[in-house]
């Protein structure tokens, strides 16, 4: 590590937190780093405390903390692309369904949906659980206004004929436009249009990045690479989910343009959860695969992939590069860790979360600081 001024300390750390597809609002990830740092810090036995960002730059946090007898401090700040994310969930309930169409077709047609099913079985089942349940909800909103429009006929029309059958017909509809809409109201529980519109934006462009977001990876290239010019022992990216492939191409295109200094502060990438074979296996990933080849030959960064078999949406201890087809033999990175949930979390709290999911996928990540280079915490360790 070339780059590493003082390799096995860091006192001072700029920590980048790049998350996945996500429309909330930086609030929630400052509140979850609180209230789970907070825990850690009472089982592993060391001290932490928070306190508000002072000056201009993303949304973030200022970190204080005791680990190991060591006295460590680290900005956190959030590189948000949420705007991007709830423009493309403004849709209609007829245009989600035609995302639906739309991004089956390119998946299976593609090939991308057959390669993906001989990798993990866990992340196809969730890429598939909103078709199921958006086509399940269609199913019982037909039933119900179709029941609702043959109990209208039988009961009207031997009285008023054809008026009877046009209002049992658009009672029978009010009532599939009211379940859908319940529904879709309601999908903070199901999450079948949340997870849909995210697989869609993927699709839509067959593995490229819109032009929003590129210019957006842009802006935090500059964030990033301003940081690496700060005296700092080093600079951190967590990329969770689909933020794990934004860094990728955010990071290669520094080391690219050459905005790595040698001798500047260490830079490490965590990546966490990460989903990248359903972004570079399909057709039009060009960039996306020649990123991963890319930063994977760099001496200039320490790259750690940490998933979790438990994580049923992630593709766990499956090498981004590798499986992406772009491993050569100047590959260096990533070193891929099991997060291990069965060994890493009490059995009391595997028990309570195996089931769900959704929450352990979104609730992978928070970076610890620590005294070591690289030194971070899966959310909820030995809990």
């Amino acid at each position: 590590m070339s780059q590493t001024r003082n390799p096995s300390q860091v006192k001072r750390r700029r920590v980048f937190y790049i998350p996945g597809y996500d429309p909330i609002h930086p609030r929630r990830y400052r509140e979850l780093y609180r209230t789970e740092s907070t825990a850690q810090a009472a089982i592993s036995n060391y001290e932490i405390g928070q306190t508000p960002k002072t000056g201009k730059g993303p949304y973030g946090w200022h970190v204080n903390a005791v680990i190991d007898g060591a006295k460590v401090e680290a900005d956190v700040e959030v590189l948000l692309w949420s705007d991007i994310v709830r423009d493309s969930m403004a849709t209609s309930i007829p245009a989600t369904y035609w995302q639906l169409v739309r991004t089956a077709w390119t998946y299976i047609t593609t090939g991308t949906l057959r390669r993906l099913m001989w990798m993990r079985k866990g992340p196809v089942i969730a890429a598939l659980y909103p078709v199921g349940m958006l086509l399940l909800q269609l199913l019982i909103a037909v039933i119900a206004g179709a029941m609702v429009n043959a109990w209208g006929k039988s009961l009207l029309m031997p009285y008023i004929g054809i008026v009877g059958h046009l209002i049992s017909l658009a009672a029978g509809a009010a009532l599939f436009a009211v379940i859908l809409r319940w529904f879709k109201k309601k999908d903070g529980k199901f999450f079948a249009y949340y997870l849909m519109h995210d697989y869609a934006f993927s699709a839509r462009w067959r593995g490229a990045n819109p032009p929003a977001l590129e210019n957006r990876m842009d802006a935090f290239g500059d964030i990033i690479a301003a940081a690496l010019q700060d005296d700092v022992d080093e600079v951190l990216i967590v990329g969770h989910s689909s933020g794990a492939h934004l860094a990728v191409s955010i990071l290669a295109d520094l080391f690219r343009a050459g905005r790595v200094p040698t001798g500047g502060p260490a830079l490490g990438f965590l990546s966490l959860g990460q989903v990248v074979p359903m972004m570079s296996f399909l057709p039009d990933a060009y960039r996306l695969r020649a990123d991963l080849a890319h930063l994977s030959g760099q001496n200039g960064v320490t790259w750690v992939d940490v998933t979790a078999p438990g994580d049923g949406c992630a593709f766990a201890l499956c090498d981004p590069v590798a499986v992406s087809g772009v491993q050569s033999n100047e590959r260096k990175w990533p070193l891929v860790i099991s997060a291990a949930f069965t060994q890493s979390l009490a059995p009391e709290t595997w028990k309570a979360l195996r089931w769900k999911f959704f929450k352990l996928h979104s609730n992978t990540s928070v970076p610890l600081i620590g005294p070591k280079t690289m030194t971070t915490s899966k959310l909820r360790l030995d809990r």
